[in-house]
């Protein structure tokens, strides 16, 4: 991870004057009358993003940025930041007018997403970026902890996955562990078979061994919070294989265990008083003559039988045992994470995951939070009219209904079955992944839910 680009101390910064299109003619008229005889004719007009160096007037080096239409909407702040810190020229700079409220962090979090670059393979690390002088109303230790979760999941999807399979991702949960003063305990082998079989289902057909990986950050007496991330290092869809076209971001399968060590880093960073647990399921969903098949029953850790409609359908399969062995706990609050749908796509696009959740109070908390940092979730119905698209001939449970509907309800109904606690649990159907470019949002992985879930908790429990 990069040194941060929000500092506490600059050298003389260059000053961001921030002006929405109201306030750019009440500002100009302040201004020298040079100044307002030269602004007029450079073409510069206050849009969202759109920024513009003044000519240097007694030494001041002044630039001018256009806010759009207010400096209120938590989102366009937080873009505005990051194409400031994506775009301007290296140097060192300074709001000129602060915020002195959420504002100020919320711009200089922005900066931050702006400077993110993932250059493990590339012989260069790129030019250098502009740096902010941090704003006197946002948190030094918040834009640390949030930096750190967000750049660790964005930096483990974008990783390709010959270099990061079930015992590379291990190896930075292990990390993660070391980093905050947790321990990791990893189930493979023999026991993963027995104490988590449809772990092992899945990940059977991969020479990759599949394992369980459970992190704890120990607090005897705090709250206990549990997270789950599905870690599918790549998916080829097993039998039910894949087209080409389809597996082209399936390094991005583990994208819900990235997030999940996102938001376990950050809290660590913040020292949120909470007893937290983390369970990735790591497997390779691969082909070969040890493959799970369509048609296949497999019990489950909870007991359940369930019949194998397609193996495409493996990540609710590995979620099912992670999410029975995490409610064996008695969590007071469980979430999980994961690249679990196309259906969650086609319904709400790239940017907005959905979030379900047996408590909707809950659910709306979430939701809300993610508004107020610009890290945006949408509830959704667990429709229980949709029960019966689980149903089975033979088995207790089928993982892929034939109807296709719904997809992204019906994969949580099939979820909730092994949650001991419906009330205290929250699933996120994250996409993990930005499909152009924009600044702030480069194109590949994205770190969905990870700033939500860290401040909503550290609010909850800090």
């Amino acid at each position: 991870m990069p040194a941060a680009t929000v500092v506490d101390v600059v050298d003389q910064p260059s000053t961001l004057r921030l002006v929405t299109e109201r306030e750019l003619p009440q500002w100009l008229a302040t201004q020298s009358a040079a100044l307002q005889n030269w602004l007029p004719r450079s073409g510069f007009k206050p849009e969202h993003g759109r920024w513009l160096a003044l000519p240097i007037e007694s030494g001041s080096r002044t630039v001018l940025v256009g806010a759009g239409e207010a400096l209120s909407d938590p989102a366009q702040l937080l873009w505005l930041g990051a194409g400031l810190g994506d775009r301007l020229p290296p140097g060192d700079y300074a709001l000129e007018n602060e915020f002195a409220d959420a504002r100020d962090e919320i711009i200089a979090t922005g900066w931050t997403l702006g400077s993110y670059r993932f250059n493990r393979y590339r012989k260069s690390a790129g030019n250098a970026l502009p740096r902010l002088r941090r704003p006197g109303a946002a948190s030094g230790d918040t834009l640390a902890a949030m930096h750190a979760g967000t750049w660790l999941a964005r930096d483990l999807i974008n990783t390709p996955a010959n270099d990061m399979g079930p015992a590379e991702l291990e190896a930075a949960a292990r990390a993660v562990a070391e980093q905050g003063g947790g321990e990791l305990q990893v189930t493979r082998g023999s026991l993963l078979t027995t104490g988590f079989p449809l772990v092992a289902a899945v990940g059977q057909g991969s020479p990759r061994e599949p394992r369980l990986l459970d992190l704890r950050f120990r607090k005897p007496g705090a709250p206990k919070v549990t997270l789950v991330g599905k870690g599918v290092c790549f998916d080829t869809g097993g039998l039910d294989i894949k087209p080409a076209a389809g597996m082209l971001l399936m390094k991005k399968d583990m994208g819900g265990a990235a997030c999940a060590l996102g938001v376990a880093r950050a809290l660590r960073l913040l020292a949120v008083p909470v007893d937290l647990r983390v369970l990735i399921p790591a497997v390779e969903n691969s082909v070969d003559g040890a493959s799970f098949r369509p048609g296949d029953v497999w019990r489950s850790r909870k007991g359940l039988t369930v019949e194998i409609g397609n193996t495409d359908a493996e990540g609710r399969l590995v979620l099912a045992d992670a999410l029975h062995a995490a409610g064996e706990d008695s969590p007071d609050l469980l979430i999980d994470f994961a690249t679990l749908t196309g259906a969650a796509r086609i319904a709400l696009g790239p940017e907005l995951p959905p979030v379900f959740g047996g408590d909707p109070q809950l659910v709306a908390s979430l939701v809300q939070q993610g508004a107020a940092v610009a890290d945006p979730l949408w509830p959704m119905p667990l429709w229980n009219g949709y029960e019966d698209e689980l149903s089975s001939r033979i088995a207790d449970l089928n993982n892929a209904p034939s109807s296709g509907l719904a997809g992204s309800i019906t994969a949580a109904l099939f979820l909730r079955r092994f949650v001991a606690d419906p009330a205290r649990w929250l699933h996120l159907d994250v996409y993990g992944w930005n499909p152009r470019d924009r600044p702030g949002r480069p194109a590949g992985a994205e770190a969905h839910g990870v700033r939500a879930v860290t401040a909503w908790l550290r609010q909850k429990f800090g």
